[in-house]
């Protein structure tokens, strides 16, 4: 008798929580960002060949904006962001969503920094200025944040008579993978590496929707993060590592999809 009583209770918990988060909408995102690094401190291994520790590197971004005039159908030269959504609930207040981040990260040429470790036999602690033919390290096919987030909106402000959506508050937290393609000139030698899953990244988002049309919206946001690439590929069968927190701004365009349909009523007729 109990465990019946705690199956239908349980049947009921689930069938509620069902009604309240159920696809009601779909909304599709693109749009380009710029990112500011913290330093951070890169470690390169490629067994006897090399083992070594770059402290406190600096590096900024790529955003190759003047490729939207120079170069109009090529839209990915830029640093570009998409977003598939899929709201949980009718009045499109909570989503999941699917985030991708194309970033660009370039360690600058020429920075003095500290070097420990050694390079074959040669073990070296001692500040060092790498001229770029001999050592560059950059993710420019990509740094490339995949993430899962969860976004909450609020509705800051809607039509007087039909209440259509004009601006609105969005929140988002979000986790994932990291998948550069890192190029690296070491020793003289280049290798653009292939893309590859290296590590992980979380964030936080925040910034506002706003909707010109009942479906067409522009959305601006402020993003920032940690990502910890744990497994770059290098130059000559070596690996990289570091990590850093980051700040990113985006602007995107986007559409949303209504898959919430009010039931109809019944037409009046004669029986």
């Amino acid at each position: 008798m109990v465990v019946a009583v705690l199956s239908l209770f349980s049947s009921n918990i689930q069938a509620q929580l069902f009604r309240k988060l159920s696809l009601s909408g779909i909304y599709l995102q693109w749009g380009y960002n710029r990112e500011w690094y913290s330093k951070s401190d890169i470690h390169l291994s490629n067994g006897s060949a090399y083992d070594f520790t770059l402290k406190d590197v600096t590096a900024k971004d790529k955003p190759d904006f003047d490729a939207i005039f120079n170069a109009p159908l090529d839209i990915s030269i830029p640093q570009y962001n998409y977003r598939i959504g899929f709201y949980l609930n009718p009045s499109h207040s909570h989503a999941i969503e699917l985030n991708f981040d194309h970033t660009k990260y370039v360690v600058t040429d020429y920075q003095t920094y500290h070097m420990s470790g050694r390079i074959g036999d040669q073990y070296i602690n001692a500040d060092t200025t790498f001229d770029p033919s001999f050592f560059h390290f950059e993710h420019t096919d990509g740094a490339n944040f995949a993430q899962l987030n969860y976004v909450a909106k609020e509705r800051l402000l809607t039509t007087r008579k039909t209440h259509r959506e004009l601006i609105s508050l969005v929140y988002k937290l979000g986790a994932g993978l990291v998948i550069p393609r890192t190029d690296v000139t070491y020793n003289g030698r280049r290798i653009n590496n292939k893309f590859h899953v290296a590590g992980y990244i979380i964030s936080a988002e925040a910034g506002v929707r706003v909707y010109p049309l009942k479906r067409f919206f522009l959305e601006g946001t402020a993003k920032a993060g940690f990502a910890n690439y744990v497994n770059s590929l290098a130059s000559e069968g070596g690996r990289a590592s570091h990590k850093f927190t980051y700040i990113e701004v985006i602007g995107l365009i986007g559409y949303e999809i209504d898959l919430h349909h009010k039931k109809r009523a019944k037409p009046a007729g004669n029986s």
